[in-house]
């Protein structure tokens, strides 16, 4: 079996849970093809395990000072190089497209009658999610972006018959050591890569009895009075989100996922203007696993930083289980594959 698996590059989120999947993927024999969009290539960092990947330019949004700029996002719109990007894919070879919310080979698939599969954070808000109903013109625009004819989405919570636990990376072994750790101070780790850093770093600063590590599009690692900046790496990260005793960070599904398994309190800033980010923390609050702050102002985060410590929230891993069913041709429904791996939880 062949797969080609389209990832959306806008956020580390997305390739994240592309390198969970693909282990399993691969113990079940599967070999599987990785086409990327949304972002540079020369963005692009650790790569190595998607080996000779395919890259299109696909679609993204323009950001700013922690807002979506609309104006800014229609005018790098490049829909006659997306149209070629279409025609130009060739899935004669694949059995099956595997779309984490990418257009490309999501377009493709549907333009080929070739069967798609889309796995991303963004189908499950085509449902009312904790209490929220979902806006009118959702589900037809989340279609409309990346179709597919099988669409699993996921969520924090296993009262929504069709909808996956998150597909999160494991946790590297050296991660959960202790060893020389106890010792070191605490920190808080922070992650706010839609903000003006030099804005993150003098917000944080007004909390001068607290350490901060502060990861950012930056090329070497410097610190600034208790402010540590660091270089984005896919290696020391999950080490520091593992000791660190909570984060800050925009409401991407990924990292507060990781928070909410690791057991890390939460203070979650949505980036304006993009609905899944405020989906995200409209259930993150419901659930009362994080605080809110839109300002970078120091009452929020000094009444955070006092917060007591989180609990752990597990949740099931589903990635063997999704492969299973890729490989078996995708013939249980939806809703029986999504309950075998909540029950997991239970077992």
């Amino acid at each position: 079996m062949k797969i080609l698996y389209g990832v959306q590059a806008t956020g580390n989120g997305h390739i994240t849970r592309a390198r969970a999947l693909l282990p399993a993927l691969q113990q079940q024999g599967i070999e599987v093809d990785f086409l990327f969009s949304g972002r540079s290539k020369q963005q692009l960092f650790e790569m190595e395990m998607f080996g000779d990947y395919r890259w299109a330019t696909g679609f993204t949004f323009a950001t700013a000072k922690g807002k979506v700029q609309k104006l800014t996002t229609f005018r790098q719109l490049q829909p006659l190089q997306f149209y070629r990007d279409i025609r130009q894919l060739d899935l004669t070879s694949y059995d099956v497209v595997l779309t984490d919310f990418e257009p490309v080979t999501a377009w493709a698939a549907k333009r080929q009658g070739k069967l798609s599969v889309g796995l991303a954070r963004q189908y499950s808000l085509r449902y009312p999610l904790a209490g929220k109903q979902s806006a009118p013109w959702l589900k037809t625009a989340v279609s409309g972006f990346a179709p597919a004819k099988l669409m699993l989405g996921v969520h924090w919570q296993p009262e929504f018959p069709d909808l996956l636990p998150p597909l999160l990376a494991p946790v590297p072994p050296q991660s959960l050591s202790n060893n020389d750790n106890d010792a070191k101070p605490p920190f808080v780790l922070v992650y706010l890569p839609f903000e003006q850093l030099s804005g993150v770093i003098d917000w944080l600063k007004q909390c001068p009895s607290w350490h901060f590590k502060l990861y950012a599009n930056v090329r070497a690692l410097r610190t600034e009075d208790n402010v540590t900046i660091l270089p984005l790496s896919r290696s020391a990260f999950p080490t520091d989100l593992q000791h660190c005793s909570g984060v800050i960070c925009n409401s991407g599904f990924g990292l507060c996922s990781e928070a909410l398994i690791a057991g890390k309190k939460l203070l979650v800033k949505p980036l304006q203007g993009q609905i899944e980010q405020a989906y995200n923390t409209y259930t993150l609050l419901k659930m009362g696993k994080a605080q809110q702050f839109n300002q970078f102002t120091p009452e929020p985060l000094l009444n955070w930083l006092y917060r007591p410590a989180a609990e752990p929230y597990p949740l099931p891993d589903p990635a063997l289980a999704i492969a299973r069913w890729l490989k078996q041709g995708c013939t249980t429904s939806i809703n029986a594959l999504a309950a075998s791996v909540w029950q997991q939880t239970h077992d």
